[in-house]
């Protein structure tokens, strides 16, 4: 049996997201930019997509742009906004993905005063920190909506609120969020949020950022004029119309779909805190529905995943975006976790597919392997 835990990472593209894209990748392949019958099928197709994503997750069409995924769409956000705003104080958390810290890394080299918020010991943004930190020149905050690693939400509204208050750009990465949390973007106090496809069984290479009306922001791409003028670069038909489909799955089934995968997760996760030396990583609470994230103690945690790879679960210890780094998970240090803690830690991320069986022997499995590593 192959028991896939490792959905943060990527998802199993939907057939109804293949059917729908098939079209696009056959006979539909006109150029949408061109002016001729068959490349105004492309371009309908592509401006159908935005309003089907607009309409569930509540923003306007004129509001969502396509990117190639959700480190572009990080990236526009933050360097594209900074562009065209005068301020050159910009806050993060130390938590991020390495999509959003590695650009502020680049923007501090570029002259930027970079802060970084204080969180607690499960991930959660210091509000009161925030508040001291802010100052006349702060141009942009970002904090991301649910952590890809620890699966903590982060509180998003208040955030926003006070950000509100002092006309203080905000942006959200929203990727991991996407398929998990049922959400509006015109109840956000949110000025941008990041979106990827390949969490939500779309496919990959194809993103969008919601850049609310009004925002003021500059491309990062130059070149033609596809997407309004702010993002150049021919559209890519089949997976647009793959993301807009996958979309309309997933909050047409967000809630059932989180009921559901709640129940595996606490069943999994459960067991795997009867463990001697497991502990919890994030909020027991406040945390992304299918997300465990564990910390064990006197297990290697690259002998675990290759032990638990050969006998068919597939998992990690982070993000796929630091696989094979040997260094402590940032994430996990920056809640108070030990190098030994923060390096030996496993992440599970169930989906849709996942069913009961496969839980149960997943379990099995890894405690099995725990058990043998300990001897």
């Amino acid at each position: 049996m192959e028991i896939y835990l490792d959905n943060s990472a990527t998802t199993k593209l939907d057939k109804e997201v293949l059917e729908e894209m098939l079209p696009y990748l056959t006979g539909e392949f006109a150029n949408p930019s061109s002016i001729y019958t068959i490349a105004r099928t492309t371009k309908q197709a592509i401006e159908k997509s935005r309003d089907l994503i607009a309409d569930k997750l509540g923003a306007k069409s004129k509001e969502i742009f396509f990117t190639s995924g959700g480190s572009e769409s990080d990236n526009w956000a933050i360097k594209g906004t900074v562009d065209a705003n005068i301020g050159k104080h910009i806050i993060t958390t130390p938590i991020e993905h390495h999509a959003v810290l590695n650009t502020f890394e680049y923007l501090e080299k570029k002259g930027y005063d970079v802060s970084y918020l204080k969180v607690d010991s499960d991930g959660i943004v210091d509000l009161e920190y925030l508040e001291n930190i802010l100052n006349e020149n702060t141009a942009l905050v970002s904090v991301m909506y649910a952590n890809n690693e620890i699966g903590t939400i982060e509180p998003i509204e208040k955030i926003g609120n006070i950000l509100k208050e002092r006309n203080i750009l905000f942006h959200v990465d929203g990727v991991q969020a996407l398929s998990g949390i049922d959400f509006k973007l015109k109840d956000l106090p949110v000025d941008l949020m990041s979106f990827s496809a390949h969490k939500i069984r779309g496919p990959k290479g194809i993103g969008a950022l919601y850049i609310k009306e009004g925002t003021k922001i500059n491309p990062i791409i130059h070149g033609g004029s596809q997407e309004r003028g702010r993002r150049a670069g021919t559209e890519n038909v089949a997976s647009i119309v793959g993301f807009a489909k996958a979309v309309d799955i997933s909050r047409k089934n967000i809630k059932n779909d989180v009921k559901y995968i709640e129940n595996l997760r606490n069943i999994l996760m459960n067991s795997l805190l009867e463990i001697d030396g497991v502990y919890l990583n994030g909020s027991s609470k406040n945390r992304l529905s299918n997300n465990i994230n564990i910390s064990i103690e006197k297990v290697d945690v690259q002998a675990l995943l290759m032990m638990l790879d050969m006998r068919g679960v597939y998992a990690s210890s982070g993000s796929a975006c630091t696989a094979g780094s040997m260094a402590p998970s940032h994430v996990l240090k920056s809640i108070g976790r030990s190098d030994e803690l923060a390096r030996n830690c496993l992440r599970l991320s169930l989906g849709i597919d996942n069913n009961i069986y496969e839980i149960n022997e997943a379990s099995v499995i890894i405690r099995e392997v725990i058990e043998t590593l300990r001897r």
